[in-house]
C-alpha cells in the first residue's frame, strides 16, 4: 500500500515551512521515525519523520521548496511493488487530477465573486459620490492632496511630530481647525481610517519603492533572505505600520543586585545553570505583569475588545547566526529564579544549534531584548504583535550618583520600554518601567 507523507500543522499562524535538507532518495528503505527531511518554519528548524516502514517510493520536494501545510511530500510503500500498489497508484493520481479540477473551479468561482464584488463596490462608489457628504461620510480615497508642500501646510509642530511618528502624509489630511489649520484630532482621524481601510495582511508585502541601480556605483552583489529573516522583516514591518509605537527610558540601579546575582550564581550553577541578569529581569518582569496586566494582553481591534491572559509567557530575544530568534519561556510566574536560568540556557542553546522546535517560538506575551553583552547605551526595540509591549536591555556601567547629600559609585542599567498606546497610556508605561526600576534595586524585597 502507498502511503503519505504530508507536511503536519507545526503551530499557530504557520502555514509553510522550507526544505533544508532531504536525507532520503526513492528506492530508500525507511522505518518508522526515520528523518526524511529537515525543514525550516517561522523562524524554526525541525525534522520531518517518517510514520511508516517501507520503501520510498516518491520524493515530491526539492531543497529550497517552500511546502505547504498538508501538502504531500514523500510516498512509502509499505508493502512492496506488485499489482495492488499500481491499482493505488492509479487511484491516487485519479484523485489527484479530481482534486486539482476541484481547485480550478473554486478558484474560477472565487475570482468570479470577486469580480462581481469589485462592480458592486464601484456602483456603490458612484453612487455615494452623486449624494451630498458630510466631513465624516468623507473615505481615504477622497481625501484631496494639497499641492502645498508639507512645510507649508497650517499645523503646530507637535501636530507634525505626531502625523510622523505614526506614517501620517500631513498633506493628505484635512484640516478641520482656523484657516483649515490641521489639528492632532485630524491626524488621528486620518490614521484610524488607513488602518480600517487597510486590507488583511497589508504591511506584510513589499513596499513599492523602487531602488536606484547601485550598480553604476560600483561592484555589488545580491543574496537571497533567507526563511528567517523573510519572516521577520515581514512580521517587524507589519508591526511598526500597525502599533503606535511609544518609547519609555528609565535607569535601574543594580549595584545590590549584582552583588546578589555573584552571591547566588554558585547555588544556581551547581543545578548546571549559569544565574544571568536576564535570568533575574525574567522573574521580576513576571511578577510585573501581574501586577500591570494591561501589559500582559493583546488587542482585538476587529470586536473592539482587549484580551486579558491569565498566564505569563515571556519570549527571550536570542542573538543567532542564522538571525535573532525569541524562545518563549512559559508561565515564567511560577517558576523559581532557578527554574528559569536553567530553562532560558536550554532555550537559547537549543536557538542557536538550531534544535528548538516551532511551538517553543510561539505564544510570548512579552518580550525581554538584551543587548548588554554587545554594548549600546539604550535602543527602542520594535513590538512584536500580537504583544503589546517590550523591554529593551543595554549594557550597565557604573555612573556618579546624588545620595545623602554626595556622589557615590553605583552600577546603573539602562532600560528602553516600548509600548502599544491603543492600549497602553504614557503614566502606565512610566508605572510598569519604574516598577521594575525599584524592584531590580531591592531584588531580594520583591524575589522572596
Amino acid at each position: 500500500m502507498i502511503k503519505e507523507i504530508k507536511l503536519p500543522e507545526i503551530a499557530d499562524n504557520v502555514t509553510s515551512a522550507v526544505v533544508l535538507d532531504i536525507l532520503v532518495s526513492e528506492g530508500d528503505k525507511v522505518s518508522a521515525d526515520d528523518i526524511l527531511a529537515e525543514m525550516e518554519s517561522d523562524k524554526a528548524s525541525f525534522e520531518l519523520p517518517s510514520d511508516f516502514d517501507g520503501v520510498v517510493k516518491e520524493v515530491k520536494v526539492s531543497v529550497g521548496n517552500e511546502v505547504k501545510v498538508g501538502q504531500v511530500m514523500f510516498t512509502i510503500d509499505t508493502s512492496g511493488e506488485g499489482e495492488g500498489e499500481k491499482k493505488e497508484e492509479k487511484k491516487d493520481k485519479a484523485e489527484a487530477v479530481d482534486s486539482e479540477k476541484e481547485e480550478k473551479t473554486d478558484e474560477k468561482k472565487e475570482k468570479k465573486a470577486e469580480d462581481e464584488k469589485d462592480e458592486s463596490d464601484e456602483d456603490s462608489r458612484d453612487e455615494e459620490k452623486s449624494e451630498p457628504e458630510t466631513p465624516d461620510q468623507k473615505s481615504d480615497a477622497d481625501e484631496i492632496t494639497s499641492d502645498k508642500p508639507a512645510a507649508h501646510i497650517p499645523a503646530s509642530p507637535a501636530v507634525r511630530r505626531l502625523a510622523r511618528e505614526i506614517g501620517v502624509d500631513i498633506t493628505k489630511v484635512k484640516g478641520t481647525g482656523p484657516s483649515d489649520r490641521v489639528t492632532e484630532t485630524d491626524v488621528k482621524a486620518f490614521a484610524k481610517k488607513q488602518l480600517q481601510s487597510r486590507p488583511a495582511g497589508a504591511g506584510m508585502v513589499a513596499d513599492d519603492y523602487k531602488l536606484p541601480d547601485f550598480s553604476k556605483q560600483g561592484n555589488i552583489r545580491r543574496e537571497k533572505m533567507d526563511t528567517i529573516r523573510k519572516i521577520t522583516a515581514r512580521a517587524m514591518a507589519g508591526s511598526w505600520q500597525s502599533i503606535p509605537h511609544v518609547f519609555q527610558f528609565d535607569k535601574a540601579d543594580v549595584t545590590e543586585l549584582e552583588k546578589f546575582r555573584k552571591d547566588y550564581s554558585k547555588y544556581v550553577e551547581k543545578q548546571g545553570a549559569k544565574l544571568t541578569v536576564t535570568a533575574i529581569l525574567l522573574k521580576l518582569t513576571a511578577e510585573a505583569l501581574r501586577k500591570f496586566p494591561k501589559f500582559n494582553a493583546s488587542v482585538d481591534m476587529k470586536n473592539e475588545e482587549i484580551i486579558y491572559k491569565d498566564y505569563v509567557n515571556i519570549g527571550v530575544a536570542v542573538d543567532t547566526d542564522r538571525g535573532l530568534l525569541v524562545p518563549v519561556i512559559r508561565d515564567a510566574d511560577k517558576k523559581s529564579i532557578t527554574e528559569l536560568s536553567i530553562e532560558l540556557n536550554e532555550m537559547a542553546e537549543k536557538a542557536r544549534t538550531k534544535k528548538i522546535k516551532p511551538d517553543e517560538l510561539q505564544g510570548a506575551n512579552f518580550t525581554i531584548s538584551n543587548l548588554g553583552g554587545i554594548g549600546g547605551t539604550s535602543f527602542t526595540p520594535i513590538v512584536n504583535r500580537p504583544a503589546v509591549a517590550i523591554l529593551g536591555v543595554s549594557r550597565s556601567q557604573m555612573e556618579p550618583v546624588f545620595i545623602d547629600g554626595e556622589f557615590k559609585p553605583r552600577m546603573m542599567l539602562p532600560l528602553s520600554l516600548s509600548y502599544d498606546h491603543r492600549l497602553i497610556d504614557g503614566a502606565d508605561g512610566a508605572r510598569f518601567l519604574r516598577w521594575l526600576c525599584e524592584a531590580m534595586q531591592n531584588p531580594l524585597v520583591t524575589m522572596f
